[in-house]
């Protein structure tokens, strides 16, 4: 799924247009104990509620493609009987209404999610009748052909209250408040199927992680069948590993601002598109060729890369590897920050034997926030 398709989905979670008929909910405390189930029509509830789980569900397909939101597609043998993708289909279809089903379904989750403090399982069934749209992207909502049939599930902490004061009425008292459960936003939860190309691909789902670095491989494999791909930090680490495997002890600031160069303008040239900006095995060669890097280093280019790379079949996403908004050089103690289309006013030099950075100045310098006239003392 890409940015436009999700935005879809998660603009229509108000009701209105998409009709969310069955809701499923399990609460389970730090033991793995479920302490609370229930299942009913999502119109059932009151209206101050469903305000409630409407921002909850918008948070579940909230952060950024390949970062918060990662695509998963099911491996072949889990769309057969007794597979993963056969259950989420099979459940799916069910509309929520098959107890026994959403009980199995929240026991799997429960025996794989890993978290030490309580939580509610959030689990809905919902229907969105996809309204057509012109080939120059205006909707026409009377031209609507197709049915989108998707599960929601969000998981939530539930935390106690902070203790404070708090004014009773019925008291007319600055008393010790009640100190509630209180359920947060969601920190995991997927959408199935996937919603590409305006309609439903069963063959994908996609999955949400509040934080990038915790995508719990083992829930993944348990509930989708899937290996799950590598997180943000982790394709950060492989993309640096590539390139100081491949530059040795020959890597120098040049080669390491042409690098942040080169992708700064591969995200701004994909700007427009829905699709998050790649890069791959040989996009990566041709940038540390085009960066500077000597013919002889690039010679163990391919073995580097195989040896940090599982599959190739799996890109990496450049705002991943590269934080484009910002040069970062750190020594173990100065950190320089440079917006990137400035990286020229740090220069390498020596002097009295040493290396040094030269950082240009104009005439605007704040030291701890305050602004000097100049940086020398007259």
């Amino acid at each position: 799924m890409n940015r436009a398709e999700v935005n879809e989905i998660k603009k229509n979670l108000t009701g209105d247009r998409m009709a969310i008929d069955r809701i499923c909910g399990c609460y389970v405390d730090y033991e793995k104990k479920k302490k609370v189930e229930f299942t009913k029509a999502f119109g059932q509830l009151p209206e101050e509620e469903t305000f409630k789980y409407f921002d909850i569900f918008k948070h579940t397909l909230a952060g950024t493609i390949g970062r918060n939101l990662i695509p998963l597609e099911f491996p072949t043998e889990e769309e057969m009987a007794g597979g993963c993708q056969e259950f989420l289909l099979t459940l799916r279809n069910s509309g929520l209404k098959d107890e026994a089903l959403t009980e199995q379904f929240f026991d799997k989750v429960i025996e794989s999610y890993v978290n030490p403090e309580n939580y509610y399982i959030i689990l809905i069934h919902g229907v969105y009748d996809v309204p057509g749209m012109t080939t120059d992207r205006i909707v026409n909502d009377d031209a609507s052909d197709t049915v989108y049939d998707f599960l929601l599930c969000s998981i939530c902490p539930v935390e106690l209250s902070k203790a404070g004061l708090a004014y009773i009425p019925e008291e007319k008292m600055i008393m010790e408040r009640i100190r509630d459960w209180v359920v947060d936003a969601p920190v995991k939860g997927f959408l199935f199927p996937a919603f590409i190309d305006r309609t439903d691909d069963i063959h994908h789902t996609l999955y949400f992680t509040k934080k990038p670095d915790d995508v719990q491989p083992g829930f993944v494999d348990a509930v989708f069948g899937a290996v799950a791909p590598l997180s943000a930090p982790e394709q950060k680490e492989t993309f640096q590993t590539i390139v100081e495997g491949t530059l040795g002890e020959d890597g120098d600031l040049s080669v390491m601002k042409n690098i942040h160069e080169m992708l700064s303008e591969m995200v701004l040239a994909g700007a427009d598109s829905p699709e998050p900006v790649t890069i791959g095995k040989n996009e990566m060669r041709q940038i540390l060729e085009d960066a500077g890097v000597s013919a002889e280093n690039m010679e163990k280019f391919d073995e580097v890369y195989e040896e940090v790379v599982e599959s190739e079949d799996e890109p990496l996403l450049v705002t991943n590897v590269s934080d484009v908004k910002k040069l970062s050089i750190e020594t173990p103690n100065v950190v320089i920050r440079v917006k990137p289309d400035r990286a020229d006013l740090v220069m390498p030099r020596i002097i009295d034997g040493r290396e040094c950075l030269i950082i240009a100045v104009d005439d605007h310098v704040e030291v701890n926030g305050v602004n000097v006239r100049t940086i020398f003392k007259k």
